[in-house]
């Protein structure tokens, strides 16, 4: 889901044209390339306006409505979905132009270069492959295919940045996964319009289905008007329709070309579900292989990380669903994951399921199993105390210190998951020599925060960008350590609201709790700036717990603490090794008949416990 907003003239204009025509797609009645060419009928006899009147078009159709909702072009080169953009053009008057650098002017980019066509009409001026972007960024994609960028292998480009300013990058293809087949150079969009750039490729094969095949020489095509796309580019296509569903800029768009420009529709956008009934469903009966190498590691009191290899499939594995002991836990589209959320001392199994786009399902994996450490949920560490989602760009985070030591913040990072994405979208890191006191806050907010200002350390507009349905973050050495919100799930839990984290808690979690949180109102400042916790951390006293040596080259480990307090010491299975209780200010461990390692020490009174990792060498 995207963010979406609706004001004056635009939401009324919307109303009159928000269906699609009674009886436009009552031809279309077969599936696979039959369906393809039905739609080709429908849709062929356009009314072709020109390749200059798309100029006019760009002005009244092509604004930021959306986002920022201060109605300058939007260009999906530089639009930035979750936080201010980097740059805005004015219509008309900041149309190029001369350009040489990023956020000079925009232009017309042809979703398919004009060179595949040979710059003929009417393919050369329809709207529906044509988008308005930034005139350095469009000569920066050239006539490059649109793919999966290698961050390893990006193409250096003189006068611009790569990636650009909104994170759209050129560089060889990942070879591997979905996109294996192909190692060339491509262009990748961000996340936010990869499926609008999928859904004009699907267009345009259907639209010239009786021309394409005489369009030889471009990496994506393979020369048939059926099937159009190499299977790769194909693979890559029904991932990103997948990935990116349709949204209500596309659908307003569409609208507008239809009603007020050619006069015929793009079908993928008013149905998304022909894209798999044309390129799957005839083709694709055939299950993706079965994950390999599953394996489970890095346990935590909490958490289990889960590894594999990616199965194989005919047209594309696209996503992966993961099952407990059994039973569903989630489904993602990546080879790793962090299943968080576990109880201490307790052993998991794990089984991996591939699925392709027409659902097709693989054999599970070998099972992995692991065990979860002993001890606390997690780690006594940084955590959220303060959610601020008020009134414009009233927005801010607190993050509260109470481990007993002064904490500086280069290990730490925020991020932000926007609208149910299953991934981490926007990342925030604290500023150099940055530090938070025991006892104290720490307040990162929007750079346009018009209250609470007073008590503010850092200013971050994509971070604080976030709406009540985006999931945040906080990570150590990036891994997560306390989350608000859920990942993945786009439902509203802090809309509007002030949260504050209730006293009684001193620690972060990786799984969302509501009942952690106290609500106020909107735009409240009453508690933002501080923060009061009931347990604090003197209970184990962490300034005054002293571990050593550590590393261990030699026989033994001691450990003093200034209260009676229980040590445990576990190897990276879970197992415990060895259990001692501290009734004296020092003890010494003998660990001589250890193999040399990493280990975990738990360190426990009746109240509170803390985690140290150990190293013999």
């Amino acid at each position: 889901m995207k963010h979406l907003f609706f004001f004056g003239i635009l939401f009324f204009v919307n109303l009159g044209f928000s269906q699609v025509p009674n009886g436009y797609y009552n031809s279309a009645t077969g599936t696979g390339y039959t369906l393809k060419t039905q739609l080709h009928n429908i849709i062929n006899a356009h009314n072709d306006q020109g390749y200059n009147a798309i100029d006019s078009f760009f002005v009244e159709h092509d604004l930021d409505n959306y986002y920022e909702n201060n109605t300058t072009i939007l260009d999906i080169y530089s639009e930035n979905p979750s936080g201010a953009d980097p740059y805005n053009f004015t219509p008309n008057s900041d149309a190029c132009g001369q350009y040489s650098s990023e956020g000079d002017c925009y232009n017309k980019e042809h979703i398919i270069p004009q060179s595949v066509f040979n710059s003929e009409n009417p393919m050369r001026g329809d709207a529906h492959q044509l988008f308005p972007t930034d005139g350095r960024v469009n000569g920066f994609r050239g006539n490059y295919p649109m793919g999966r960028v290698d961050d390893n292998n990006l193409t250096s480009q003189s006068g611009i940045s790569n990636p650009t300013q909104n994170g759209s990058k050129l560089g060889n293809n990942v070879n591997i996964g979905y996109s294996a087949g192909y190692s060339g150079v491509v262009f990748e969009p961000i996340d936010e319009f990869k499926g609008d750039v999928a859904r004009a490729h699907f267009y345009f094969a259907t639209r010239y289905e009786n021309l394409i095949d005489q369009w030889g020489g471009y990496a994506m095509f393979d020369g048939s008007s059926e099937k159009v796309f190499e299977t790769v580019f194909l693979n890559i296509l029904l991932q990103w329709h997948a990935m990116d569903p349709v949204s209500q800029k596309e659908i307003d768009r569409n609208n507008a070309i239809y009603y007020q420009h050619q006069n015929n529709r793009n079908p993928f956008v008013d149905h998304p579900e022909y894209v798999t009934a044309i390129w799957t469903s005839q083709q694709d009966n055939q299950a993706p292989t079965a994950p390999s190498n599953l394996t489970t590691s890095n346990p935590t009191a909490s958490s289990i990380q889960l590894n594999w290899t990616a199965a194989t499939d005919n047209i594309a594995v696209t996503s992966y669903d993961i099952y407990m002991d059994g039973t569903f836990k989630t489904s993602v589209s990546t080879t790793a994951l962090t299943v968080t959320g576990l109880s201490p001392e307790t052993n998991y199994c794990f089984t991996v399921i591939a699925k392709d786009a027409a659902n097709n399902s693989s054999a599970a994996s070998e099972q992995s199993c692991e065990t979860t450490l002993s001890g606390s949920t997690g780690t006594v560490d940084l955590f959220f105390s303060e959610y601020m989602e008020g009134s414009s760009f009233n927005k801010a985070l607190e993050i509260a210190n109470f481990t007993g030591s002064s904490i500086e913040l280069s290990n730490y990072s925020i991020k932000l998951s926007s609208n149910g994405n299953s991934a981490w979208t926007a990342t925030y890191n604290f500023p150099n020599n940055a530090s938070i006191s025991d006892g104290d806050v720490y307040v990162v907010a929007h750079g346009s925060i018009e209250v609470c200002t007073n008590v503010v350390d850092d200013l971050n507009n994509n971070i604080n960008g976030f709406n009540g349905n985006d999931a945040l973050g906080l990570f150590k050495n990036d891994i997560l350590i306390d989350i608000i919100g859920t990942l993945g799930n786009d439902q509203d839990f802090g809309k509007n609201t002030t949260l504050v984290r209730q006293a009684s808690v001193s620690t972060g979690s990786t799984v969302y709790n509501s009942d952690e949180w106290t609500g106020f109102d909107s735009n409240t400042c009453e508690n933002l700036g501080s923060h009061t916790q009931s347990l604090g951390m003197n209970l184990l006293n962490l300034k005054n717990i002293k571990i050593y040596p550590n590393p261990v080259s030699g026989s033994t480990l001691t450990v003093a603490v200034l209260q009676p307090t229980t040590i445990q010491l576990f190897n990276l299975m879970g197992q415990s090794l060895i259990k001692a209780e501290l009734n004296q200010n020092r003890q010494t461990l003998q660990i001589n008949h250890l193999n040399d390692g990493v280990y975990i020490l738990l360190l426990k009174n009746s109240k509170e416990s803390i985690i140290r990792k150990i190293i013999k060498n």
